[in-house]
């Protein structure tokens, strides 16, 4: 499904960024495991109320600049 591929360390960095823009996402929602991008997107499109592409997009884009504080 998704090419996007998301280390553990950057992973770590991405949270944080997410949990700044999207302040009502729980733990369980930024759960994620190596590998594991696909239950990721599900679940956030979910909760966003966003489509996969909009996920995608969103933590690509931040992954490109992880060094960044934009959000």
């Amino acid at each position: 499904m998704s090419s996007l591929k998301i280390t553990n360390s950057d992973w770590e960095i991405l949270k944080l960024k997410l949990q700044r823009k999207y302040n009502h996402l729980s733990d369980e929602d930024l759960a994620y495991n190596e590998g594991e991008e696909n239950q990721l997107i599900n679940r956030l499109a979910k909760r966003l109320k966003r489509t996969q592409e909009y996920v995608i997009f969103t933590l690509s884009k931040q992954l490109a600049d992880l060094t960044s504080n934009r959000l």
